[in-house]
């Protein structure tokens, strides 16, 4: 038998992997014969690590996952069925949609109230099976929706899927250079009313090349930090011509896709794809940059899975938060030699010429393009049974394996965040949308207001089956300003 925590971190990528939903936060029940006692223990110890919850035997509900182990290999039902697999594309979009229900219920609202009915939509964004859903969704609630991704973040099933359900799909992955910024700009002179950006790319390109498309947008939503930064940018420059809702930074956005979503997702690309050079996260020294949102993700779950992590940051206070959560705090130069390195910061140029001599292996968690300095010729695809490897390629001058060719490591080698990740972020995009359009606010970046931030919060508790407390009875003395502590007693 093989080691149990190797066993354990493989079949809770396979689950992932199969599924493309969510560990943290789900209720998981293990089960094996006396023999199989320490891999199971493994399993549910490397679960609990991942933020799920161990249920007892009559724990029933749809979410709940029964492992049950046999061996090296064990049997995996969700919700009392066996896992089946999930198809062809239409089959991933019907999967994600049906694990979508905070979405779901927004859009609902949004169709009821009538609030996006004859508006155009573009949404620009990796195209996978959430953001597919996402777009139908805002078509299902009545608006012309058009969709637009890079060659580099297209999945064609999943391009095709869309456009047979009658969402009009600019996206191709054999463009590139002229030919993408041509189809970028035909996108864009589709003519919009709102735009739903990731990373801004379609924002800005706007800007600077057709600016007078802008004219009549009612505003932006921005899904990323990396997206936020350049447009807060051209707002301080005097530049910026839209309307603009920082959807990232909603508490149920950032709080949630970051640390957990790109946390889970980037995490097990990076475990699939060095397995095949027969490496393991487990015991592996990783140098995490960057201790955002992202980088806490990261971290965390790089930590379940058994490896060394230490962190390398330029803000004093997120060192301190690092520092406080375990981890060795240091100079990258000080701290890569040999190891894996994972740039988490979306600034281009984090990982170095040097700092790639010194790592063992590469990856981005950040993405955006150069994260990586990267000499693109010095790559060469690694060539396993007499085929290359999809996504892993090493840099010939340095020995270094560099994943991804230095992409964002969970969108093109692997499907993006987990379901119910998205699900919530895709909600708060919805919730930003409404916003955007019933109030109609004055160009600059926004945030989402608190009441619709606390609305997607309180929907996904409901729909979720999420408990909450009573809120304590008020009192008339809770108006009482006056310091109960030092009251007079004799007046």
């Amino acid at each position: 038998m093989t080691d149990p925590h190797a066993t354990a971190e493989r079949i809770l990528r396979r689950f992932a992997r199969d599924t493309n939903l969510l560990i943290a936060g789900r209720p998981i029940r293990v089960s094996a014969e006396a023999e199989d006692t320490a891999t199971a223990l493994a399993v549910a110890g490397m679960a609990r690590a991942l933020g799920a919850r161990l249920v007892e035997d009559d724990a029933t509900g749809p979410d709940v996952l029964d492992i049950e182990i046999d061996g090296d290999n064990a049997a995996l039902s969700l919700g009392g069925a066996p896992l089946a697999p999930r198809g062809d594309a239409a089959g991933r979009l019907d999967f994600a949609r049906a694990h979508m229900p905070v979405s779901n219920a927004l859009a609902t609202e949004i169709r009821e109230a009538g609030t996006v009915r004859g508006l155009r939509i573009g949404v620009s964004m990796t195209l996978e099976p959430k953001t597919a859903n996402l777009a139908l969704l805002l078509a299902d609630a009545g608006a012309d929706v058009a969709v637009y991704a890079h060659p580099d973040e297209t999945d064609p099933a999943v391009a095709q899927a869309l456009r047979e359900r009658g969402v009009p799909v600019d996206a191709d992955p054999d463009l590139s250079g002229t030919a993408e910024r041509e189809a970028a700009l035909a996108w864009l002179r589709r003519g919009f009313d709102v735009v739903v950006d990731d990373g801004s790319h379609l924002v800005r390109l706007a800007h600077e090349a057709a600016p007078e498309l802008i004219e009549g947008w009612i505003g932006v939503t921005e899904e990323t930090t990396s997206g936020l930064t350049p447009l807060r940018a051209l707002h301080a420059a005097g530049l910026l011509r839209t309307p603009v809702v920082a959807v990232n930074d909603a508490a149920t956005k950032t709080g949630f896709d970051n640390r957990y979503g790109t946390g889970q997702s980037c995490v097990l690309a990076i475990a699939d794809l060095i397995e095949h050079v027969d490496a393991t996260v487990r015991d592996l020294p990783v140098l995490v940059i960057g201790y955002g949102p992202v980088g806490v993700g990261v971290a965390a779950h790089l930590t379940a899975l058994g490896a060394h992590v230490s962190v390398a940051e330029i803000d004093p206070l997120r060192a301190l938060l690092a520092t406080h959560d375990g981890y060795e705090v240091g100079r990258a130069e000080d701290l890569a030699h040999g190891a894996l390195v994972v740039s988490c910061t979306g600034v281009a140029g984090t990982v170095t010429r040097e700092l790639l001599e010194l790592a063992g292996i590469v990856a981005v968690a950040g993405g955006v393009p150069g994260e990586v300095d990267l000499d693109e010729s010095s790559l060469q695809p690694v060539v396993v049974a007499g085929a290359p490897v999809p996504h892993l390629d090493v840099d010939v001058e340095r020995g270094t394996l560099v994943l991804d060719r230095g992409g964002c490591i969970n969108v093109t080698a692997a499907e993006g965040n987990p379901i119910e990740i998205m699900d919530l972020s895709f909600a708060t995009q919805l919730a930003a949308i409404r916003s955007l359009v019933e109030e109609r606010p004055g160009i600059g970046v926004h945030a989402l207001p608190d009441d619709a931030v606390g609305h997607v919060a309180a929907t996904a508790a409901h729909v979720r089956g999420v408990a909450l407390d009573a809120a304590p009875a008020s009192s008339a003395a809770d108006a009482d300003w006056r310091s109960r502590r030092y009251r007079d007693i004799d007046a």
